[in-house]
């Protein structure tokens, strides 16, 4: 009988650490399956333990000059020469920064979460669950050949290049992260069969510094590239307006065979790395859409992974449990379980929200707010004119 849901996880993606001082901290992943867990949202039959992926599967995205330089990063070994000649340093392949330090079994660990996102895929495609969710995965900044902005490998490319080769279906990818998912976008930009879809903060402030309105895609794929960038301070009445208006007029025109979606919930008000006003109202909606668009258009078929989120104690635990209650068709209360908060709390270095909602005044009123969502609403047009979908 097929399991409508399945989680991607166990301890060992939590060797994917870039260090003490580091954003991207794998606690988050602990607190979120602990609240899950408290919860009673798992059990047994929801889990799948990730398995690495080979060497060949990751070269469906990556160059093997780079998942060389990966293995040789991670195994303490003297940088190699990058392709186009020239000193071998690790800089050369993106490794070795500030934001991508190299950290022991770097590839091993990369390589189970890229695993994670596949096994999911495999799931939902051979039909043993309707949704799956690989929530160490979301690593949409990682390109062919080199490692950017916090991923190693990417995961979701190397998902989609594996549902193309192996099954030649129509994939509908969605980024809501609040950095542009550039990486996944990059490595499918002429193909008309993958339709990538980001809406993020602009890149004049924010990292990437990409997905602007005229990334539209090239070639046959011309039109498959759909970027939504917001303004800075958008809150989630506005992010929640352009959503309805753009995903059921895409996804349906582009009739998908299955939707991946990236869930970085860095768009938050509270997150430190950015310039969004969300709540975590935004982080209950985008699942509900994206699961009702699933049943009706691809049959149910849907993989969720994680992705940004850097308000690891008062906003990724929160919004990934909704998600997963989303995928899992299960209900969630209003308040957070005493039992977690008292565990957690002692280490966090602000008070935990006691409620899965940030209830209304929690946040200052943004002033500008009538033309964000003005402006907002003239990125919704053009980025939708542009599209093969929009009439």
């Amino acid at each position: 009988m097929k399991r409508r849901s399945v989680i991607i996880y166990s301890e060992d993606v939590l060797r994917y650490r870039f260090g003490e001082e580091h954003p991207f901290n794998p606690l988050r992943l602990r607190m979120t399956w602990d609240l899950m867990n408290e919860l009673g949202l798992v059990t047994e039959d929801h889990i799948r333990v990730p398995r690495p992926a080979s060497e060949e599967e990751l070269a469906l995205v990556h160059s093997p000059a780079y998942i060389e330089a990966v293995k040789r990063a991670g195994s303490g070994q003297a940088p190699p020469s990058p392709p186009g000649g020239g000193e071998p340093t690790w800089e050369a392949f993106g490794l070795g920064t500030e934001d991508t330090p190299i950290f022991p079994d770097m590839h091993e660990a990369s390589a189970l979460i890229a695993g994670g996102t596949l096994l999911a895929a495999q799931l939902v495609m051979e039909g043993e669950a309707e949704h799956a969710f690989n929530l160490a995965g979301g690593l949409h900044h990682a390109h062919r050949h080199m490692a950017s902005g916090f991923c190693v490998y990417n995961d979701i490319g190397v998902a989609i290049a594996w549902l193309r080769r192996e099954y030649n279906v129509r994939v509908a990818y969605i980024d809501t992260d609040a950095h542009h998912g550039d990486g996944v976008q990059w490595l499918f930009y002429e193909d008309p069969n993958v339709l990538t879809i980001s809406f993020h903060e602009t890149g004049k402030y924010l990292y990437p510094g990409t997905g602007d309105i005229h990334e539209r895609g090239d070639g046959p794929g011309y039109g498959y590239a759909v970027n939504f960038p917001l303004e800075p301070f958008t809150e989630d009445d506005s992010w929640i307006e352009m959503l309805h208006q753009a995903l059921p007029t895409l996804i349906k025109g582009f009739e998908p065979d299955i939707i991946i979606s990236q869930n970085g919930c860095d768009g938050h008000h509270w997150d430190p790395l950015t310039h969004l006003s969300a709540t975590t109202r935004l982080y209950r909606e985008i699942p509900r859409l994206v699961h009702q668009l699933a049943h009706e258009v691809c049959g149910g078929r849907w993989v969720a992974v994680g992705g940004g989120g850097y308000d690891i104690w008062r906003v990724v635990p929160r919004a990934w449990t909704m998600l997963w209650a989303e995928l899992s068709h299960q209900s969630i209360p209003d308040e957070i379980p005493t039992a977690w908060l008292a565990r957690w709390q002692p280490l966090a270095p602000d008070p935990l929200p006691v409620f899965f909602i940030d209830p209304p005044g929690t946040f200052p009123a943004i002033p500008r707010r009538q033309e964000i969502e003005n402006r907002n609403r003239i990125t919704l047009r053009r980025s939708l004119m542009g599209t093969p979908f929009f009439t």
